[in-house]
Protein backbone atom coordinates (compact mmCIF):
# COMPACT_ATOMS: atom_id res chain seq x y z
CA UNK A 1 0.00 0.00 0.00
CA UNK A 2 0.73 3.49 -0.70
CA UNK A 3 0.55 4.70 2.88
CA UNK A 4 1.70 7.92 1.79
CA UNK A 5 -1.36 8.87 -0.50
CA UNK A 6 -3.84 7.11 2.03
CA UNK A 7 -2.87 9.10 4.43
CA UNK A 8 -3.53 12.70 1.68
CA UNK A 9 -6.60 11.38 0.84
CA UNK A 10 -7.84 10.65 4.04
CA UNK A 11 -6.89 14.17 5.07
CA UNK A 12 -9.20 15.81 2.03
CA UNK A 13 -11.83 14.08 2.97
CA UNK A 14 -11.86 15.38 6.22
CA UNK A 15 -11.77 18.86 4.90
CA UNK A 16 -14.38 17.71 2.28
CA UNK A 17 -16.46 16.44 5.43
CA UNK A 18 -16.61 20.23 6.92
CA UNK A 19 -17.47 21.49 4.05
CA UNK A 20 -20.59 19.28 3.35
CA UNK A 21 -18.81 18.31 -0.26
CA UNK A 22 -19.18 14.49 -1.51
CA UNK A 23 -16.90 14.48 -4.36
CA UNK A 24 -13.81 16.92 -5.39
CA UNK A 25 -12.24 16.96 -9.28
CA UNK A 26 -8.70 17.73 -9.33
CA UNK A 27 -7.17 18.75 -13.07
CA UNK A 28 -4.08 18.58 -13.84
CA UNK A 29 -3.01 22.19 -14.21
CA UNK A 30 -3.11 25.79 -12.63
CA UNK A 31 -4.83 29.20 -12.69
CA UNK A 32 -3.16 29.80 -16.05
CA UNK A 33 -4.59 26.42 -17.78
CA UNK A 34 -1.17 25.63 -18.08
CA UNK A 35 0.10 21.94 -19.82
CA UNK A 36 3.13 22.11 -17.52
CA UNK A 37 2.62 23.43 -14.63
CA UNK A 38 5.09 25.03 -11.54
CA UNK A 39 5.21 23.11 -8.60
CA UNK A 40 3.01 24.76 -6.24
CA UNK A 41 0.14 23.66 -8.60
CA UNK A 42 0.81 20.13 -8.59
CA UNK A 43 -1.84 19.03 -6.76
CA UNK A 44 -3.61 16.51 -8.58
CA UNK A 45 0.35 14.86 -8.69
CA UNK A 46 0.29 15.23 -5.00
CA UNK A 47 -2.92 13.74 -4.34
CA UNK A 48 -2.82 10.74 -6.88
CA UNK A 49 1.22 10.07 -7.07
CA UNK A 50 0.38 10.24 -10.61
CA UNK A 51 2.86 12.74 -12.90
CA UNK A 52 1.72 12.67 -16.20
CA UNK A 53 1.08 15.95 -17.95
CA UNK A 54 -2.66 15.18 -18.77
CA UNK A 55 -4.91 13.66 -16.35
CA UNK A 56 -7.68 14.45 -13.39
CA UNK A 57 -8.50 13.07 -9.92
CA UNK A 58 -11.57 12.50 -8.41
CA UNK A 59 -12.44 11.96 -4.70
CA UNK A 60 -15.16 10.97 -3.15
CA UNK A 61 -16.20 10.02 0.30
CA UNK A 62 -15.19 6.32 -0.07
CA UNK A 63 -14.06 6.41 -3.67
CA UNK A 64 -11.14 7.64 -5.78
CA UNK A 65 -10.16 7.60 -9.78
CA UNK A 66 -7.72 9.11 -12.20
CA UNK A 67 -8.68 9.64 -15.48
CA UNK A 68 -6.17 10.06 -18.44
CA UNK A 69 -5.88 9.10 -22.04
CA UNK A 70 -3.56 6.88 -23.93
CA UNK A 71 -0.16 8.28 -23.34
CA UNK A 72 -0.26 7.01 -19.97
CA UNK A 73 -1.90 4.27 -19.78
CA UNK A 74 0.89 2.15 -18.86
CA UNK A 75 2.82 4.66 -16.73
CA UNK A 76 -0.80 5.78 -14.42
CA UNK A 77 -1.32 1.97 -14.02
CA UNK A 78 2.51 1.48 -12.49
CA UNK A 79 2.09 5.27 -10.28
CA UNK A 80 -1.28 4.62 -8.91
CA UNK A 81 -1.17 0.68 -7.50
CA UNK A 82 -1.23 1.00 -3.83
CA UNK A 83 -3.12 4.43 -3.53
CA UNK A 84 -6.67 3.00 -3.64
CA UNK A 85 -7.13 5.12 -6.91
CA UNK A 86 -8.46 3.79 -9.81
CA UNK A 87 -7.67 3.96 -13.67
CA UNK A 88 -10.04 5.55 -15.96
CA UNK A 89 -8.72 4.75 -19.30
CA UNK A 90 -9.85 8.16 -21.44
CA UNK A 91 -10.77 6.86 -25.21
CA UNK A 92 -11.88 3.46 -24.34
CA UNK A 93 -15.44 2.73 -24.94
CA UNK A 94 -16.57 1.03 -21.50
CA UNK A 95 -14.85 3.85 -19.83
CA UNK A 96 -17.54 6.30 -18.55
CA UNK A 97 -16.40 10.16 -18.69
CA UNK A 98 -15.84 11.78 -14.82
CA UNK A 99 -19.74 13.20 -15.08
CA UNK A 100 -21.08 10.22 -15.71
CA UNK A 101 -19.15 8.03 -13.23
CA UNK A 102 -20.56 10.52 -10.79
CA UNK A 103 -24.09 10.68 -11.50
CA UNK A 104 -23.49 6.95 -11.09
CA UNK A 105 -22.15 6.41 -7.38
CA UNK A 106 -23.37 9.72 -5.63
CA UNK A 107 -27.13 10.41 -4.75
CA UNK A 108 -28.73 13.31 -6.42
CA UNK A 109 -28.36 16.29 -4.00
CA UNK A 110 -24.87 15.36 -3.84
CA UNK A 111 -22.30 19.14 -4.33
CA UNK A 112 -19.45 18.44 -6.60
CA UNK A 113 -16.51 20.73 -5.89
CA UNK A 114 -13.67 22.33 -7.71
CA UNK A 115 -11.20 24.93 -7.36
CA UNK A 116 -12.75 27.25 -10.18
CA UNK A 117 -9.04 28.61 -10.51
CA UNK A 118 -8.11 25.37 -12.13
CA UNK A 119 -10.98 25.32 -14.96
CA UNK A 120 -11.39 27.26 -17.83
CA UNK A 121 -14.84 28.71 -17.79
CA UNK A 122 -16.15 26.58 -21.06
CA UNK A 123 -15.38 23.41 -18.89
CA UNK A 124 -16.76 24.86 -15.23
CA UNK A 125 -19.84 26.38 -17.35
CA UNK A 126 -19.83 22.68 -19.06
CA UNK A 127 -19.76 20.65 -15.89
CA UNK A 128 -21.88 22.91 -13.86
CA UNK A 129 -25.22 22.51 -16.53
CA UNK A 130 -24.48 18.73 -16.50
CA UNK A 131 -24.67 18.22 -12.70
CA UNK A 132 -27.51 20.42 -12.17
CA UNK A 133 -29.49 18.29 -15.14
CA UNK A 134 -28.64 15.47 -13.34
CA UNK A 135 -29.67 16.56 -9.71
CA UNK A 136 -26.01 17.67 -8.36
CA UNK A 137 -24.64 20.93 -7.40
CA UNK A 138 -21.43 22.71 -7.65
CA UNK A 139 -19.73 24.34 -5.92
CA UNK A 140 -17.20 26.38 -7.72
CA UNK A 141 -14.46 27.69 -4.69
CA UNK A 142 -13.22 24.92 -2.81
CA UNK A 143 -9.73 24.80 -2.80
CA UNK A 144 -8.29 22.88 0.27
CA UNK A 145 -4.88 22.33 -0.49
CA UNK A 146 -3.13 25.38 1.23
CA UNK A 147 -4.66 23.34 4.51
CA UNK A 148 -3.46 19.93 3.85
CA UNK A 149 -0.17 20.25 2.30
CA UNK A 150 2.11 21.54 4.65
CA UNK A 151 5.06 21.55 2.61
CA UNK A 152 3.55 23.15 -0.52
CA UNK A 153 6.23 24.55 -2.38
CA UNK A 154 6.03 28.34 -2.89
CA UNK A 155 4.51 30.13 -6.39
CA UNK A 156 8.29 30.65 -7.54
CA UNK A 157 9.89 34.34 -7.33
CA UNK A 158 12.13 33.53 -10.46
CA UNK A 159 13.02 36.86 -12.22
CA UNK A 160 12.00 37.59 -16.04
CA UNK A 161 14.12 38.72 -18.78
CA UNK A 162 13.38 40.55 -22.22
CA UNK A 163 13.07 38.31 -25.01
CA UNK A 164 15.19 40.79 -27.10
CA UNK A 165 13.79 41.93 -30.54
CA UNK A 166 16.65 40.46 -32.58
CA UNK A 167 15.18 37.15 -31.30
CA UNK A 168 11.87 37.97 -31.40
CA UNK A 169 11.31 39.39 -34.79
CA UNK A 170 9.07 42.25 -33.67
CA UNK A 171 8.12 44.72 -31.06
CA UNK A 172 5.83 44.45 -28.38
CA UNK A 173 4.03 47.64 -29.77
CA UNK A 174 3.63 45.95 -32.76
CA UNK A 175 2.22 42.54 -31.18
CA UNK A 176 -0.26 44.94 -29.32
CA UNK A 177 -1.03 46.75 -32.12
CA UNK A 178 -2.07 43.90 -33.50
CA UNK A 179 -3.92 41.96 -30.89
CA UNK A 180 -6.16 45.27 -30.15
CA UNK A 181 -6.61 45.07 -33.74
CA UNK A 182 -8.56 41.80 -34.06
CA UNK A 183 -9.78 41.94 -30.72
CA UNK A 184 -11.87 45.20 -31.72
CA UNK A 185 -13.29 43.64 -35.09
CA UNK A 186 -13.98 40.51 -32.42
CA UNK A 187 -16.15 43.57 -30.96
CA UNK A 188 -14.01 44.12 -27.87
CA UNK A 189 -11.85 46.92 -26.97
CA UNK A 190 -9.78 44.79 -23.96
CA UNK A 191 -8.44 41.77 -23.15
CA UNK A 192 -6.99 39.89 -20.03
CA UNK A 193 -4.47 37.64 -20.79
CA UNK A 194 -3.95 34.50 -19.05
CA UNK A 195 -2.16 31.97 -20.74
CA UNK A 196 1.81 32.35 -19.97
CA UNK A 197 3.00 32.00 -23.36
CA UNK A 198 0.43 34.21 -24.88
CA UNK A 199 1.69 36.82 -22.29
CA UNK A 200 5.35 36.16 -22.71
CA UNK A 201 5.11 36.18 -26.66
CA UNK A 202 2.92 39.73 -26.54
CA UNK A 203 5.15 41.20 -23.92
CA UNK A 204 8.82 39.97 -25.49
CA UNK A 205 9.34 38.51 -21.93
CA UNK A 206 10.36 34.93 -20.57
CA UNK A 207 11.63 33.86 -17.62
CA UNK A 208 12.43 30.14 -15.47
CA UNK A 209 8.95 29.73 -13.23
CA UNK A 210 7.88 26.54 -14.84
CA UNK A 211 10.51 23.60 -15.85
CA UNK A 212 11.30 23.08 -19.34
CA UNK A 213 8.83 26.23 -20.35
CA UNK A 214 10.87 29.37 -20.75
CA UNK A 215 7.44 31.43 -18.85
CA UNK A 216 6.83 33.58 -16.51
CA UNK A 217 3.69 33.22 -13.98
CA UNK A 218 1.67 36.40 -14.67
CA UNK A 219 -1.44 38.08 -15.90
CA UNK A 220 -1.99 40.46 -18.31
CA UNK A 221 -4.30 43.28 -19.20
CA UNK A 222 -3.79 45.52 -23.20
CA UNK A 223 -6.33 48.10 -23.84
CA UNK A 224 -6.18 51.34 -26.73
CA UNK A 225 -4.87 52.83 -23.22
CA UNK A 226 -3.43 50.79 -20.65
CA UNK A 227 -0.91 47.61 -20.63
CA UNK A 228 -0.40 45.76 -17.32
CA UNK A 229 1.75 43.01 -16.05
CA UNK A 230 0.38 41.76 -13.35
CA UNK A 231 3.95 40.17 -11.29
CA UNK A 232 5.40 40.88 -8.10
CA UNK A 233 7.54 43.46 -8.48
CA UNK A 234 10.45 41.25 -6.80
CA UNK A 235 9.99 39.20 -10.43
CA UNK A 236 11.51 42.14 -12.38
CA UNK A 237 14.73 43.37 -12.05
CA UNK A 238 15.35 47.30 -12.96
CA UNK A 239 16.96 46.95 -16.12
CA UNK A 240 13.79 44.69 -17.25
CA UNK A 241 11.13 47.61 -15.50
CA UNK A 242 12.80 50.46 -16.77
CA UNK A 243 12.77 48.59 -20.12
CA UNK A 244 8.78 48.34 -19.68
CA UNK A 245 8.11 51.27 -18.16
CA UNK A 246 9.54 52.77 -21.54
CA UNK A 247 6.98 50.63 -23.53
CA UNK A 248 4.34 52.06 -21.43
CA UNK A 249 3.84 48.64 -19.36
CA UNK A 250 2.72 48.98 -15.81
CA UNK A 251 3.53 46.44 -13.80
CA UNK A 252 1.00 45.51 -10.43
CA UNK A 253 0.95 42.92 -8.45
CA UNK A 254 -0.38 39.32 -8.91
CA UNK A 255 -2.07 38.69 -6.38
CA UNK A 256 -4.48 42.04 -7.40
CA UNK A 257 -5.64 40.98 -10.77
CA UNK A 258 -8.79 40.49 -9.48
CA UNK A 259 -9.21 43.93 -7.88
CA UNK A 260 -8.32 44.99 -11.10
CA UNK A 261 -10.83 43.74 -12.86
CA UNK A 262 -13.34 45.29 -10.37
CA UNK A 263 -11.87 48.69 -11.41
CA UNK A 264 -12.26 48.40 -15.44
CA UNK A 265 -14.23 51.30 -16.69
CA UNK A 266 -17.88 50.33 -17.23
CA UNK A 267 -17.65 51.72 -20.94
CA UNK A 268 -14.46 48.92 -21.30
CA UNK A 269 -15.81 45.43 -23.35
CA UNK A 270 -13.78 42.20 -22.50
CA UNK A 271 -12.70 39.67 -25.06
CA UNK A 272 -13.28 36.43 -23.39
CA UNK A 273 -11.99 33.47 -24.49
CA UNK A 274 -13.67 31.07 -22.22
CA UNK A 275 -11.19 28.01 -23.48
CA UNK A 276 -7.74 30.21 -21.57
CA UNK A 277 -9.60 32.00 -18.89
CA UNK A 278 -10.10 30.06 -15.74
CA UNK A 279 -13.66 30.45 -14.15
CA UNK A 280 -12.74 32.21 -10.98
CA UNK A 281 -11.47 35.60 -13.26
CA UNK A 282 -14.19 34.84 -15.69
CA UNK A 283 -16.75 35.22 -13.08
CA UNK A 284 -15.52 38.44 -11.56
CA UNK A 285 -15.91 39.67 -15.09
CA UNK A 286 -18.92 38.54 -15.46
CA UNK A 287 -20.50 40.39 -12.12
CA UNK A 288 -20.22 43.85 -13.74
CA UNK A 289 -18.27 44.13 -16.81
CA UNK A 290 -19.18 44.04 -20.68
CA UNK A 291 -17.94 41.35 -22.23
CA UNK A 292 -17.81 39.74 -25.69
CA UNK A 293 -16.83 35.52 -26.18
CA UNK A 294 -14.10 35.25 -28.78
CA UNK A 295 -11.12 33.11 -29.04
CA UNK A 296 -7.76 34.92 -27.89
CA UNK A 297 -6.44 36.54 -31.29
CA UNK A 298 -2.55 36.26 -29.26
CA UNK A 299 -2.69 31.76 -30.36
CA UNK A 300 -3.02 32.79 -33.89
CA UNK A 301 -0.60 35.66 -34.32
CA UNK A 302 1.86 33.51 -32.53
CA UNK A 303 1.99 30.05 -34.40
CA UNK A 304 2.82 32.52 -37.61
CA UNK A 305 6.71 32.55 -37.24
CA UNK A 306 8.00 35.72 -38.80
CA UNK A 307 11.07 35.16 -40.66
CA UNK A 308 13.70 35.94 -38.10
CA UNK A 309 12.18 33.46 -35.91
CA UNK A 310 11.90 30.91 -38.78
CA UNK A 311 15.56 31.50 -39.27
CA UNK A 312 16.16 31.21 -35.92
CA UNK A 313 14.38 27.58 -35.92
CA UNK A 314 16.99 26.97 -38.54
CA UNK A 315 19.88 27.73 -36.89
CA UNK A 316 17.93 26.27 -33.47
CA UNK A 317 18.16 22.85 -35.53
CA UNK A 318 22.12 23.19 -36.58
CA UNK A 319 23.24 23.30 -32.74
CA UNK A 320 20.80 20.82 -32.08
CA UNK A 321 21.66 18.83 -35.08
CA UNK A 322 25.59 18.95 -33.66
CA UNK A 323 24.58 18.11 -30.43
CA UNK A 324 22.85 15.26 -31.51
CA UNK A 325 25.38 13.41 -33.47
CA UNK A 326 27.92 14.02 -30.61
CA UNK A 327 25.46 12.05 -28.55
CA UNK A 328 24.82 9.08 -31.14
CA UNK A 329 28.74 8.56 -31.37
CA UNK A 330 29.07 8.82 -27.97
CA UNK A 331 25.95 5.59 -27.22
CA UNK A 332 27.35 3.75 -30.37
CA UNK A 333 31.13 4.00 -28.55
CA UNK A 334 29.44 3.16 -25.22
CA UNK A 335 26.73 0.68 -25.80
CA UNK A 336 28.94 -2.10 -25.50
CA UNK A 337 29.84 -1.45 -22.03
CA UNK A 338 26.67 -2.38 -20.01
CA UNK A 339 26.46 0.44 -17.76
CA UNK A 340 24.46 3.15 -19.50
CA UNK A 341 20.88 3.71 -18.10
CA UNK A 342 17.90 5.33 -19.40
CA UNK A 343 18.90 8.09 -17.06
CA UNK A 344 22.30 8.82 -18.49
CA UNK A 345 20.85 8.95 -21.75
CA UNK A 346 18.90 12.66 -20.64
CA UNK A 347 22.24 13.60 -19.30
CA UNK A 348 24.35 12.87 -21.66
CA UNK A 349 22.12 14.87 -24.34
CA UNK A 350 21.96 17.70 -21.85
CA UNK A 351 25.47 17.22 -21.96
CA UNK A 352 26.54 17.74 -25.51
CA UNK A 353 23.32 20.37 -25.99
CA UNK A 354 25.05 22.97 -22.99
CA UNK A 355 27.96 22.81 -25.68
CA UNK A 356 26.26 25.07 -28.20
CA UNK A 357 25.67 28.17 -28.06
CA UNK A 358 22.87 29.75 -26.69
CA UNK A 359 21.07 26.57 -25.31
CA UNK A 360 19.29 27.09 -22.16
CA UNK A 361 17.67 24.47 -21.82
CA UNK A 362 15.43 21.28 -22.50
CA UNK A 363 12.71 22.01 -24.02
CA UNK A 364 11.02 19.06 -22.06
CA UNK A 365 11.94 16.13 -19.83
CA UNK A 366 13.80 13.77 -22.26
CA UNK A 367 11.54 10.33 -22.83
CA UNK A 368 14.30 7.32 -23.24
CA UNK A 369 12.44 4.14 -23.26
CA UNK A 370 14.30 1.15 -23.55
CA UNK A 371 12.28 -2.39 -25.60
CA UNK A 372 9.27 -2.13 -23.59
CA UNK A 373 9.46 0.98 -22.07
CA UNK A 374 9.45 2.06 -25.37
CA UNK A 375 5.89 0.72 -25.12
CA UNK A 376 5.08 3.92 -22.69
CA UNK A 377 4.43 6.31 -24.87
CA UNK A 378 5.20 9.71 -22.39
CA UNK A 379 7.67 6.65 -20.10
CA UNK A 380 9.73 8.79 -17.54
CA UNK A 381 12.63 6.71 -16.44
CA UNK A 382 13.57 7.04 -12.43
CA UNK A 383 16.62 5.54 -10.99
CA UNK A 384 13.91 2.77 -9.63
CA UNK A 385 12.31 1.78 -12.64
CA UNK A 386 14.95 2.59 -15.14
CA UNK A 387 16.15 -0.45 -17.41
CA UNK A 388 20.32 -0.77 -18.09
CA UNK A 389 20.76 -0.86 -21.82
CA UNK A 390 22.15 -3.75 -23.70
CA UNK A 391 23.45 -4.26 -27.61
CA UNK A 392 19.84 -5.76 -28.76
CA UNK A 393 16.51 -4.15 -29.22
CA UNK A 394 14.90 -0.67 -29.74
CA UNK A 395 15.84 2.50 -27.68
CA UNK A 396 13.34 5.28 -27.63
CA UNK A 397 14.24 8.68 -27.15
CA UNK A 398 12.58 11.63 -27.39
CA UNK A 399 14.53 15.18 -26.41
CA UNK A 400 14.38 18.69 -27.08
CA UNK A 401 15.88 21.68 -26.72
CA UNK A 402 15.37 25.87 -25.95
CA UNK A 403 17.78 28.02 -27.34
CA UNK A 404 17.58 31.67 -27.68
CA UNK A 405 16.57 31.57 -30.79
CA UNK A 406 14.33 28.60 -31.27
CA UNK A 407 13.05 24.95 -29.55
CA UNK A 408 13.27 21.98 -30.53
CA UNK A 409 11.77 18.55 -30.25
CA UNK A 410 12.88 15.06 -31.82
CA UNK A 411 12.44 11.33 -31.89
CA UNK A 412 14.26 8.75 -32.84
CA UNK A 413 13.94 5.02 -32.72
CA UNK A 414 17.99 3.05 -32.31
CA UNK A 415 18.57 0.12 -33.00
CA UNK A 416 21.03 -0.95 -30.55
CA UNK A 417 21.58 -4.83 -31.95
CA UNK A 418 19.82 -7.21 -34.28
CA UNK A 419 16.09 -6.89 -35.00
CA UNK A 420 13.63 -9.16 -36.01
CA UNK A 421 11.63 -8.92 -39.09
CA UNK A 422 8.86 -7.94 -36.99
CA UNK A 423 10.41 -4.89 -35.25
CA UNK A 424 12.07 -3.78 -39.07
CA UNK A 425 8.48 -4.26 -40.54
CA UNK A 426 7.19 -1.84 -37.48
CA UNK A 427 9.97 0.40 -37.54
CA UNK A 428 9.38 0.82 -41.67
CA UNK A 429 6.03 1.49 -41.79
CA UNK A 430 6.38 4.26 -39.04
CA UNK A 431 8.68 5.96 -41.47
CA UNK A 432 6.31 5.47 -44.19
CA UNK A 433 3.77 7.20 -42.80
CA UNK A 434 6.76 10.01 -41.09
CA UNK A 435 7.32 10.78 -44.91
CA UNK A 436 4.08 10.69 -46.28
CA UNK A 437 3.58 13.86 -44.18
CA UNK A 438 6.60 14.87 -44.93
CA UNK A 439 6.14 15.08 -48.23
CA UNK A 440 2.21 15.86 -48.91
CA UNK A 441 1.25 18.75 -50.79
CA UNK A 442 -2.20 20.49 -49.55
CA UNK A 443 -4.38 23.20 -51.14
CA UNK A 444 -4.97 26.30 -48.73
CA UNK A 445 -7.68 26.00 -45.85
CA UNK A 446 -6.45 22.38 -45.31
CA UNK A 447 -6.95 21.37 -41.71
CA UNK A 448 -4.27 18.83 -39.66
CA UNK A 449 -7.31 16.22 -39.58
CA UNK A 450 -7.45 16.34 -43.34
CA UNK A 451 -4.11 15.04 -43.93
CA UNK A 452 -3.85 12.61 -40.37
CA UNK A 453 -4.44 9.53 -42.36
CA UNK A 454 -1.36 9.63 -44.50
CA UNK A 455 0.37 9.22 -41.22
CA UNK A 456 -1.82 6.15 -39.74
CA UNK A 457 -2.19 4.02 -43.63
CA UNK A 458 0.76 2.11 -43.93
CA UNK A 459 0.04 1.21 -40.01
CA UNK A 460 -3.53 0.51 -40.40
CA UNK A 461 -3.24 -1.59 -43.28
CA UNK A 462 -1.16 -4.43 -40.73
CA UNK A 463 -3.94 -3.75 -38.54
CA UNK A 464 -1.78 -1.40 -36.34
CA UNK A 465 -2.30 2.31 -35.25
CA UNK A 466 -1.67 4.51 -32.01
CA UNK A 467 -3.75 6.67 -30.50
CA UNK A 468 -1.89 9.92 -30.07
CA UNK A 469 -1.89 12.70 -32.24
CA UNK A 470 0.52 12.79 -35.20
CA UNK A 471 2.01 16.94 -34.74
CA UNK A 472 1.82 19.22 -32.35
CA UNK A 473 2.70 23.19 -32.64
CA UNK A 474 5.87 24.12 -31.75
CA UNK A 475 6.71 27.56 -29.90
CA UNK A 476 10.14 29.92 -30.73
CA UNK A 477 12.01 29.65 -27.35
CA UNK A 478 8.51 29.47 -25.75
CA UNK A 479 6.50 25.75 -25.27
CA UNK A 480 7.02 22.46 -26.86
CA UNK A 481 3.39 22.00 -26.67
CA UNK A 482 1.26 25.03 -28.68
CA UNK A 483 -1.51 25.85 -30.83
CA UNK A 484 -3.95 26.54 -32.52
CA UNK A 485 -2.99 23.94 -34.89
CA UNK A 486 -2.53 20.06 -34.94
CA UNK A 487 -2.25 17.07 -37.10
CA UNK A 488 -4.86 14.65 -35.77
CA UNK A 489 -7.78 12.41 -36.13
CA UNK A 490 -10.18 14.68 -34.35
CA UNK A 491 -11.23 17.85 -35.95
CA UNK A 492 -9.70 20.90 -34.71
CA UNK A 493 -10.96 24.36 -37.69
CA UNK A 494 -7.31 25.90 -37.51
CA UNK A 495 -5.97 25.33 -41.13
CA UNK A 496 -2.46 24.91 -41.57
CA UNK A 497 -0.51 27.96 -42.91
CA UNK A 498 2.71 29.14 -43.87
CA UNK A 499 4.65 30.10 -41.30
CA UNK A 500 3.75 27.64 -38.75
CA UNK A 501 6.07 24.72 -37.48
CA UNK A 502 4.66 21.63 -36.38
CA UNK A 503 6.04 18.10 -35.12
CA UNK A 504 5.68 15.54 -37.85
CA UNK A 505 5.56 12.15 -35.25
CA UNK A 506 3.72 8.57 -36.12
CA UNK A 507 4.26 6.12 -33.87
CA UNK A 508 3.21 2.38 -32.77
CA UNK A 509 3.67 0.78 -29.73
CA UNK A 510 3.40 -3.09 -28.67
CA UNK A 511 2.87 -3.44 -25.15
CA UNK A 512 5.49 -5.09 -23.41
CA UNK A 513 7.83 -5.10 -25.82
CA UNK A 514 8.73 -1.71 -27.85
CA UNK A 515 7.92 1.38 -28.78
CA UNK A 516 8.42 3.27 -32.06
CA UNK A 517 8.08 6.86 -32.98
CA UNK A 518 10.01 9.07 -35.67
CA UNK A 519 9.63 12.65 -35.21
CA UNK A 520 10.77 15.97 -36.91
CA UNK A 521 9.56 19.18 -36.96
CA UNK A 522 8.36 20.61 -40.08
CA UNK A 523 7.59 24.71 -41.41
CA UNK A 524 4.07 25.20 -43.67
CA UNK A 525 5.71 26.80 -46.82
CA UNK A 526 3.89 28.22 -50.01
CA UNK A 527 4.38 25.02 -52.74
CA UNK A 528 2.56 26.64 -55.55
CA UNK A 529 -0.71 28.78 -57.31
CA UNK A 530 -2.76 26.49 -59.66
CA UNK A 531 -6.24 27.04 -61.72
CA UNK A 532 -7.19 25.01 -58.88
CA UNK A 533 -5.81 26.63 -55.54
CA UNK A 534 -2.67 27.86 -53.70
CA UNK A 535 -1.01 24.95 -52.22
CA UNK A 536 1.10 24.61 -49.69
CA UNK A 537 3.95 22.15 -48.35
CA UNK A 538 6.19 21.26 -45.49
CA UNK A 539 9.53 22.07 -44.96
CA UNK A 540 11.51 19.39 -42.92
CA UNK A 541 13.93 21.71 -40.55
CA UNK A 542 15.14 18.80 -37.87
CA UNK A 543 18.56 17.69 -38.37
CA UNK A 544 19.54 14.24 -37.96
CA UNK A 545 20.00 11.07 -39.32
CA UNK A 546 17.49 8.26 -38.97
CA UNK A 547 18.31 5.32 -37.77
CA UNK A 548 18.67 2.65 -41.42
CA UNK A 549 19.14 -0.37 -39.53
CA UNK A 550 15.65 -0.76 -38.61
CA UNK A 551 14.46 0.10 -42.44
CA UNK A 552 12.94 -3.23 -44.33
CA UNK A 553 13.93 -1.06 -47.49
CA UNK A 554 11.38 -3.96 -49.45
CA UNK A 555 8.34 -1.95 -47.59
CA UNK A 556 9.88 1.27 -48.97
CA UNK A 557 8.62 2.85 -52.50
CA UNK A 558 11.33 4.13 -54.75
CA UNK A 559 9.74 7.77 -54.07
CA UNK A 560 10.31 6.90 -50.59
CA UNK A 561 13.66 6.09 -50.95
CA UNK A 562 14.30 9.19 -52.42
CA UNK A 563 13.29 10.99 -49.90
CA UNK A 564 15.20 9.56 -47.14
CA UNK A 565 18.02 10.16 -49.18
CA UNK A 566 17.49 13.59 -50.33
CA UNK A 567 16.79 14.30 -46.49
CA UNK A 568 20.45 12.86 -45.27
CA UNK A 569 21.90 14.39 -48.09
CA UNK A 570 20.48 17.51 -46.38
CA UNK A 571 21.49 16.55 -42.76
CA UNK A 572 24.80 15.75 -44.18
CA UNK A 573 25.95 19.19 -45.90
CA UNK A 574 24.28 21.58 -43.25
CA UNK A 575 25.98 19.98 -40.13
CA UNK A 576 29.10 18.73 -41.37
CA UNK A 577 31.15 22.14 -41.95
CA UNK A 578 30.34 22.75 -37.88
CA UNK A 579 31.89 19.13 -37.24
CA UNK A 580 35.43 17.48 -36.67
CA UNK A 581 36.80 15.50 -38.95
CA UNK A 582 36.27 12.04 -36.48
CA UNK A 583 32.43 13.32 -36.42
CA UNK A 584 31.98 14.26 -40.09
CA UNK A 585 33.19 10.51 -41.26
CA UNK A 586 30.28 9.24 -38.73
CA UNK A 587 28.05 11.30 -40.06
CA UNK A 588 29.11 9.96 -43.64
CA UNK A 589 28.14 7.04 -42.39
CA UNK A 590 25.08 7.31 -40.72
CA UNK A 591 23.63 9.54 -43.98
CA UNK A 592 24.97 7.41 -46.45
CA UNK A 593 22.52 6.84 -49.57
CA UNK A 594 20.41 3.34 -49.76
CA UNK A 595 19.64 1.43 -52.11
CA UNK A 596 17.69 -1.79 -53.19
Amino acid sequence: MNHTIIERLAALRARMSEKDIQAFIIPGTDPHLSEYSAEHWKSRDWISGFTGSAGTAVVTSNQAGLWTDSRYFLQAGMQLEGTSLELFKQGLPETPDIVSWLISVLPAGSNIAIDGAMFSTIEAQKLQNTLQQNGLQLIADFDPFDEIWTDRPAIPQNPLFIYEEKYSGESTQSKIEKILSDINKKGASAMLLSALDEIAWAFNIRGTDVECNPVVICYAYISPSRKVLFIDETKVPQKEYDCLFGQGIEVMPYNKTLSFIEQIPCDTTLLVDTGKLNFKLFQAISCNKKYVIGSSPVAWLKSLKNNTEIEGFRNAMIKDGIALVQFFRWLEAHITDGNITETEIGRQLIHFRSKQPLFIGESFSTISGYNEHGAIVHYHATPESESTLKPSGFLLIDSGGQYLDGTTDITRTIALGELTKQQKRDYTLVLKGHIAIATCRFPKGTRGSQIDILARKPLWDYGMGYLHGTGHGIGHFLNVHEGPQNIRLEENPTPLTPGMVTSNEPGVYITGEYGIRTENLVLTTVDKQTDFAEFYKFETLTLCPIDKKGIDINLLTDAEISWLNEYHQMVFDKLSPELSDEETTWLKQATAPISR
